[in-house]
């Protein structure tokens, strides 16, 4: 044990220190009672925070600083506040920050330092705001078109590749004392189930996992992450028994920390994701994640949850079944990781009114749509079909929505139709839900045949067949829809009679305009894919110029 931790350890109780292994999420923009008295009782060691916790950026370093003066007038060590800042289509932040594309746009751009360049900003900026942990970088390898949670969240299909990438972002989060998660370990990226929904198994041999998977965690922990998050997802390649990895002590301990020798702090992933509660019970599955190996465990809703969790763990120890020197360790990594970031009471009662000033800056926001416009793949685009002319142009844009529970919710102030109309194209756009496609799809063919130009933005087309219906409907019509593909790349599979084909990779509204620019003309479409989209389109396919 560090001697230099063993003071503040020696002067806990047990249920202090079992407090600091629980991560709890709260609803509301301010402190509530509740949270309040997770802290104060119950001696949580941190909070992550979702959408439902922003409103602005003021609020949420008010807010931030308050949970912090709970948890000192407490007696406690500052807290840990967490969120969910990727980029791209996962994020909490998304007003008055620079938020940053997402992973397989940076990637697409083919350039690493803006990984780190992309983290390093977030990191600022979050912790300028009080968050001092971050759940990312994504390090799964995007192997499986099919993934319906991983997709543009992942940096590509390359193991390397994403290695190379992941290294750059934890660099540039942890340069600005902001820790880095490495997930979802030891990789998300080959599934077809989702975790939240459901128990997902990646069946491959040790060998192909070693070459695949662990590869970019094995770099990450090179480069020194503080923390690691564990999948709910079941590799019978190392666990004889049906056990999800965050229940496992053959991959958590066996693994992680004897075989790959991280000595950091496992994060679970939150631990009311169907994958664990369906099959173990939230509480039930607190201790088993402990028994494990993790050191943090999340609950990121359920209040009753959160305080079952820590009885459970609690009754555990008293009853022999967890021993008082497993808790330890766990409590002096995570101890140990908050001073590495200089997590301490003067920090987080210090205002960093120059910090402040500078979130979502122009120099950030200028750093922002630098990685932006590199993306943009134009991946196909024959003879006349782009630019755009500046003739009348019907848009059709299918809604950005949440396609997994870690998506939240998707409110996007900017339509393709409007990003494009910005640029002196003129423009009737034509907004349609993500489940409203079919219903409207005669009408839209129908609308189309009356325009010089027709832009269709799909979201996720490969998933949805009513999307690739309406693109095979215009063409039987005469259309000759360009097509941007506002999320997952791989959209044109479906239809790849269409004569031009842009991945934007995610519908920001930054995404957006960049995507507009390509299509007008006005900047050159540098992106190439990292993931195969078809036999036709390999990675690394774009086209320079339309």
């Amino acid at each position: 044990m560090n001697e230099t931790t063993q003071p503040a350890l020696s002067a806990m109780t047990l249920r202090q220190k079992i407090g600091q292994m629980i991560h709890c999420g709260f609803h509301g923009y301010e402190a509530g009672e509740d949270i309040a008295r997770l802290i104060r009782e119950r001696h949580i060691g941190g909070v992550i925070l979702f959408a439902r916790n922003v409103r602005d950026v003021r609020q949420v370093a008010a807010l931030n600083a308050n949970l912090q003066r709970i948890a000192l007038e407490a007696g406690l060590s500052p807290l840990t506040i967490a969120i969910d800042q990727e980029g791209g289509m996962v994020a909490r932040l998304t007003e008055g920050v620079a938020l940053m594309p997402g992973n397989m746009a940076i990637a697409a751009g083919g350039e690493a330092q803006a990984a780190y360049d992309a983290a390093r900003v977030t990191g600022d900026e979050l912790r300028a705001l009080g968050v001092n942990l971050n759940y990312a970088p994504v390090l799964d390898v995007n192997v499986n078109l099919n993934n319906p949670v991983i997709g543009v969240r992942s940096y590509g299909e390359s193991p390397e590749l994403v290695a190379g990438y992941g290294v750059q972002a934890v660099r540039g989060l942890q340069e600005a004392a902001v820790s880095a998660t490495a997930k979802h370990f030891p990789g998300h990226g080959d599934t077809d189930v989702d975790s939240h929904l459901d128990l997902p198994t990646i069946a491959h041999g040790r060998e192909r996992i070693y070459g695949v998977e662990l590869v970019p965690f094995r770099r990450a922990i090179e480069a020194g992450i503080d923390a690691i998050m564990s999948s709910h997802i079941y590799f019978p390649a190392f666990e004889a028994e049906k056990l999800p990895v965050t229940l496992s002590r053959s991959v958590l301990t066996g693994l992680l920390r004897e075989e790959l020798g991280f000595d950091g702090v496992i994060m679970t992933d939150c631990m009311e994701m169907k994958a664990i509660a369906d099959h173990y019970g939230t509480v039930a599955a607190a201790v088993m994640a402990v028994e494990a190996g993790a050191d943090c465990v999340l609950i990121s809703h359920r209040h009753d949850l959160q305080e079952g969790a820590i009885e459970a763990i609690a009754a555990a120890v008293e009853a022999g079944r967890i021993s008082e020197a497993r808790i330890d360790e766990s409590v002096t990594r995570l101890l140990a990781m908050k001073r590495k970031r200089g997590v301490t009471a003067e920090s987080v009662t210090t205002a960093a009114s120059e910090a402040f000033r500078r979130v979502g800056s122009r120099e950030h926001r200028d750093i922002a749509q630098r990685i932006s416009e590199a993306g943009v793949t134009l991946v196909k685009a024959e003879a006349d079909a782009l630019p755009l002319r500046r003739e009348r142009t019907l848009v059709v844009s299918v809604l950005a929505s949440a396609v997994s529970e870690v998506d939240e919710s998707v409110d996007l102030p900017v339509t393709l139709g409007q990003a494009i109309a910005a640029l002196g194209v003129p423009v009737e756009e034509r907004t349609v839900a993500l489940d409203r496609v079919g219903d409207e799809a005669e009408e839209l063919v129908r609308s189309a045949a009356g325009f010089a130009q027709v832009v269709v933005g799909t979201y996720n087309a490969s998933f949805r067949p009513d999307q690739s219906a309406l693109i095979r409907s215009m063409l039987e019509a005469g259309v000759q829809p360009v097509v941007v593909a506002l999320r997952n790349p791989y959209d044109i599979s479906a239809f790849p009679e269409v004569p031009a084909y842009v991945a934007a990779y995610e519908s920001r509204p930054l995404a957006l305009q960049s995507a507009a620019k390509v299509l007008a003309g006005q900047i050159e479409a540098k992106g190439r894919t990292p993931v195969t989209i078809s036999a036709a389109y390999p990675v690394g396919s774009g086209r320079n110029k339309p």
